[in-house]
């Protein structure tokens, strides 16, 4: 039974906290926080997290789309992250691992992304230290891309990589996922899937929610 995780890029702003609470049945709440380096965009950042962890009980699932990430990640876990997940591509070596530490020292979860075109074994470093590995279904930045169906190998790879190391690490996929791509990525071994137009614009959202959390491989 996989876990869901709303992204809020895709709430309405103007009324977020009504948005948190039509999502209340999913398990996480995802905040992507986009820099304009890393990624072209901008989102929004510690402020907002703030205001989000005043209004919810929720996990909140923080996904760092920022260059040098490790200056933030404690910044983010005071703020009221539960879990937070960052880019490999955008650090050096020591310094994730010192991330990774200090966010375990604090009592958060601590995750790695990989972008499309980074391969799996760049996780192998730090895999045994993970609470969670997100790998990008497509290129971060942006909303509304198409699901890349050849990153579900990628899946399977950290699956079976998990499964026969014994982690107790999660493997989260985001990008273009709807009930369709997200069975496929069920299939391949995914635990959590982020979705963020497909939920918040379902005619019911937690009905919509439960149908994803309800997918078997």
């Amino acid at each position: 039974m996989p876990k869901v995780a709303p992204s809020i890029l895709a709430a309405d702003f103007a009324k977020l906290k009504e948005e948190i609470d039509s999502i209340q049945n999913a398990d996480y709440l995802h905040f992507d926080v986009m820099d304009g380096m890393f990624v072209e965009n901008i989102s929004f950042g510690l402020p907002v997290l703030e205001s989000v962890r005043k209004v919810t009980g929720m996990v909140l699932d923080v996904h760092l789309m920022i260059a040098s990430p490790a200056r933030y990640t404690a910044r983010f876990a005071k703020a009221g992250a539960d879990i937070i997940n960052f880019h490999i591509e955008a650090e050096t070596e020591q310094n994730i691992k010192n991330a990774i530490t200090e966010l375990h020292g604090m009592g958060k979860k601590a995750g790695l992304t990989i972008k499309p075109n980074t391969p799996v074994e760049v996780l192998l470093p730090y895999i045994d230290i993970l609470d969670l590995i997100l790998v990008m279904t497509v290129e971060p930045g942006y909303g509304g891309q198409k699901f890349k169906s050849e990153m579900l190998e990628k899946v399977t790879q950290l699956r079976k990589i998990i499964d026969v190391k014994k982690l107790n690490c999660e493997i989260e996929v985001d990008g273009g996922i709807n009930i369709e791509t997200a069975k496929q990525c069920v299939n391949a071994g995914a635990d959590v899937l982020v979705a963020g137009v497909d939920i918040f614009k379902a005619p019911s959202r937690a009905e919509h929610i439960k149908s994803l959390q309800n997918l078997r491989p």
